[in-house]
């Protein structure tokens, strides 16, 4: 995975580097097209806005009214020596930076060299500056002046760039290409691929959330694997009396009697409802199955339920007991598969309740729920498997043995089908012994 990373880090900071240089070179390649584009239109004046002594003389007539004595506005430096000043009428007041000129007070004969300014005061021609040739900027000395500082702020911005690609691939683009990486070890089945939590708080969110993903995934790769295992080794044990029993008879060694075939016919039975048990479960985690809701009362349906398991509680001596207290327990529910949840609770408390043991049912009203528990004084679980209780197939060895004839989803059933009606199931150990289940179903909204 580290090469992999490494390599889409690279191709990660060209990408960045790429996009940078395409933006530098396109906004000089603007500013030259729009340099040119403006100095080509303004042949006739200076570029890029008026020169400082052009304002000057402007400021000069506005504060002065006239141009008397404008002669104070010239600096004598060599600059001065390549201008002429011209009146409104083109009558030379200051001649290449001379007011003492002979040509002073004469009208200016225009050269085609020559680039003339208007001089303008309140939006009325005053005055006319003359630049001999050279005297101004040329198009590419603009040009070169106005890329001179793009120029160098494009070399500064590229040295940013670098710095910030630097920062970037340690802090982006490090955490990102290891979370890519990881993420194709993972489509190509290295499940236990993990990345570091590291990098800016969206990365961290992101790096974190991948792991977790990852974790579920291998997880329920596990869980799916060991479920398989599981099913071919509940099904292989019904499978394996029954061959045995009738490849028995078939040889002689067993015979052909009501006792035999009642052994084969109850391995049967057995395999039979494990295959229901599994459809049923099945459909119920894809929420395939129908629910019709409605109103039932939790008491009358608990004391249907002692009512049918009172026969086998009978042959194993176990006493079931449930006193309801007064009021109605409505609860808003299938009846079918209510009556069901309640149902494998009580056959899994008197699989694992001892002769003469106990089991009872009790009603309790919270807030906006109504909860049915199905409490026993059994060998119970220990605290460290309670949370394990209800997943596919689990078994407690000696308290709780497979030889008892569960299928082992039982509980996982009746926790899908609660989880469904939007109920909650849960199981405690109880301060006496024994396990208690409780349901907790909603009540009708009054």
């Amino acid at each position: 995975m580290d090469n992999s990373a490494r390599q889409i880090r690279q191709r990660i900071v060209w990408t960045i580097l790429r996009t940078f240089i395409s933006v530098v070179s396109l906004t000089i390649l603007t500013i030259i097209l729009v340099t040119g584009v403006a100095l080509s239109n303004n042949l006739d004046f200076p570029p890029f806005g008026r020169l400082p002594i052009v304002s000057r003389f402007e400021g000069y007539y506005i504060g002065h009214r006239s141009w008397n004595g404008v002669q104070s506005v010239i600096v004598p430096d060599a600059s001065s020596d390549n201008l002429t000043l011209l009146d409104a009428e083109k009558r030379i007041l200051i001649d290449h930076g001379s007011s003492v000129s002979d040509r002073v007070g004469m009208i200016y004969q225009s050269l085609e060299p020559d680039l003339l300014v208007n001089l303008k005061a309140n939006g009325e021609t005053v005055g006319i500056l003359v630049f001999d040739p050279g005297s101004t900027p040329s198009q590419l000395e603009v040009i070169k002046t106005v890329l001179a500082p793009v120029s160098l702020w494009a070399v500064f911005l590229a040295l940013l760039a670098t710095v910030l690609v630097g920062v970037l691939s340690r802090r982006i683009v490090a955490p990102l290409a290891e979370v890519i990486a990881a993420s194709r070890s993972v489509a190509a089945g290295k499940l236990d691929s993990r990345v570091r939590v590291q990098g800016t708080q969206d990365l961290l969110i992101l790096t974190d959330s991948f792991n977790q993903m990852a974790s579920a995934l291998e997880r329920n790769d596990r869980e799916r694997r060991d479920l398989l295992a599981d099913i071919a080794h509940e099904l292989r044990t019904p499978l394996s009396a029954i061959r045995g029993r009738l490849e028995g008879m078939l040889d002689g060694v067993y015979p052909v009697d009501e006792k035999h075939l009642s052994m084969v016919l109850k391995s049967n039975y057995l395999l039979e409802r494990l295959v229901e048990d599994l459809r049923l479960l099945t459909l119920a985690e894809s929420r395939q199955l129908t629910f019709e809701k409605k109103e039932i009362d939790l008491k009358t349906l608990a004391a249907h339920t002692i009512e049918m398991f009172s026969a086998e509680a009978q042959e194993k001596r176990i006493t079931l007991e449930f006193e309801p207290a007064g009021g109605d327990y409505l609860v808003l529910a299938d009846p079918q598969r209510t009556e069901q949840i309640i149902g494998n609770l009580m056959g899994n408390a008197l699989r694992y309740v001892p002769v003469e043991g106990k089991i009872w049912i009790k009603l309790e009203k919270a807030n906006s729920f109504i909860t049915i528990s199905v409490c026993d004084n059994g060998p119970g679980i220990p605290e460290e498997d309670i949370p394990y209780i209800f997943d596919r197939f689990w078994r407690k060895e000696k308290s709780r043995s497979r030889n008892t004839g569960g299928s082992g989803l039982g509980l996982s059933i009746a926790k899908q089908f609660v989880e469904i009606q939007g109920g909650s199931i849960a199981a405690e150990n109880l301060p006496t012994g024994g396990l208690k289940i409780n349901v907790a179903l909603k009540a009708p909204s009054q």
